[in-house]
């Protein structure tokens, strides 16, 4: 495909043509201040259909736009069809394709690679196009509109500011706004959380656990269970896999420790569960996100003991049954609080960060609010109509 000033759109495959997209990828992405690399091998798993189960309910094509036989640019169009089936209220729904690993050089560029995206999900009869959704709603959903003067954290993207402009500009409008909240985790929590805390400690129903990493594929699936019924009404859902869950827990294990990571019990029922990341930039950071020849030696000892590292919560859930109950709220503040202590007294973490939460997720907003968190980053998802 050739667009204006003579950009050509060139459909990716094989094995080539992914390490192609991948490393212009990390080219852009060494560009934007403080982004930090991450291990090429994971990026290429990603990408991979015979590699992320995501591509056992999914279809896509990756794009690389040259100019002059130089690389400028590259995106992804896709079809989730998962989320075909999910309510359109709820987001997604039929007719709705997306684009991610959205790059461009320059404006001309952007368009161009918005457009073959776009020509891509009409032919295969999609009416309307949500993104950049990098390529699983579960995996790097968003745009980075504020928050680029600090590195991400753990599986975070990280966009120049002006990105947000040039989707804009070929049509597309902000549809929803994910945030994250950053604290400091060495100040206590206000009296009234600590109120809550106790309460929930005076409660023999109530059975607050760490995650038995020895059984963790049986601990993921307790999650997986938990997770799909939580988030099952909000915006953008779409279930999760028992094949995802297997090749996500594999892959996040090393980063599992077990004080971090709980599951609520109510009368022995596991109804509740938190879990929290090191923050694995830091070092991937340090190796320039090369394992060899050394960086690997350095990764495995920060494995084994993050000291000092940030913490993310990337994902927490309380069945939909106790939702707007205040057995919920007591739930997530006493797995917060046992996390906070642990994080703080065995990890001699400073910082924390919640999200990305909905922008009208009610409830975890009014956690966050009460836990006197601040916005530390805002993503947006754009639609257009095709």
């Amino acid at each position: 495909m050739v667009t204006g000033e003579q950009i050509m759109i060139d459909p990716i495959s094989g094995k080539r043509g992914r390490g192609e997209f991948v490393d212009l990828g990390r080219a852009f992405a060494a560009r934007v201040p403080n982004s930090v690399p991450q291990l090429r091998s994971e990026l290429l798993e990603l990408v991979n259909p015979d590699k992320n189960p995501f591509f056992g309910h999914a279809e896509a094509q990756l794009f690389i736009a040259r100019r002059g036989g130089q690389a400028v640019g590259r995106i992804s169009a896709h079809i989730d069809h998962l989320a075909l089936a999910i309510p359109q209220e709820q987001g997604m729904g039929p007719g709705t394709g997306m684009f991610g690993y959205f790059d461009a050089e320059d404006e001309t560029v952007a368009r161009a690679l918005l457009s073959a995206a776009e020509a891509w999900l009409r032919a295969r009869d999609m009416t309307r196009v949500l993104g950049p959704i990098s390529m699983s709603i579960w995996e790097e959903p968003g745009l980075l509109v504020r928050g680029q003067e600090q590195p991400p954290t753990i599986m975070m993207g990280h966009h120049p500011a002006h990105y947000r402009a040039w989707i804009e500009a070929s049509g597309y409008a902000p549809t929803k706004q994910l945030l994250t909240y950053e604290l400091d985790i060495t100040k206590d929590f206000p009296p009234l959380i600590q109120r809550i805390v106790r309460s929930g400690q005076n409660n023999s129903r109530i059975t607050i656990r760490y995650v038995d990493k020895q059984r963790w594929n049986d601990e993921a699936q307790i999650v997986l269970a938990i997770l799909n019924d939580a988030w099952s009404d909000n915006w953008g859902f779409v279930p999760f896999t028992h094949e995802e869950v297997a090749y996500a827990s594999k892959k996040l294990k090393p980063i599992i420790h077990e004080q971090l990571n709980m599951i609520a019990e109510v009368d022995g029922r596991p109804v509740a569960f938190m879990l929290t990341f090191p923050d694995v930039n830091r070092v991937l950071g340090r190796i320039n996100g090369k394992l060899l020849p050394l960086g690997w030696l350095h990764l495995l000892r920060w494995l084994r003991k993050p000291t000092g590292a940030d913490m993310r919560v990337p994902l927490m859930g309380v069945l939909k049954e106790l939702h707007n109950s205040r057995l919920a709220s007591q739930l997530a503040f006493m797995m917060i609080d046992r996390i906070k202590q642990n994080a703080t007294d065995k990890f001699a973490s400073k910082r924390g960060e919640i999200g990305w939460i909905l922008e009208d997720n009610q409830g975890m907003v009014a956690i966050a609010d009460a836990l006197k968190t601040e916005v530390n980053r805002e993503y947006l998802i754009f639609k257009k109509s095709l």
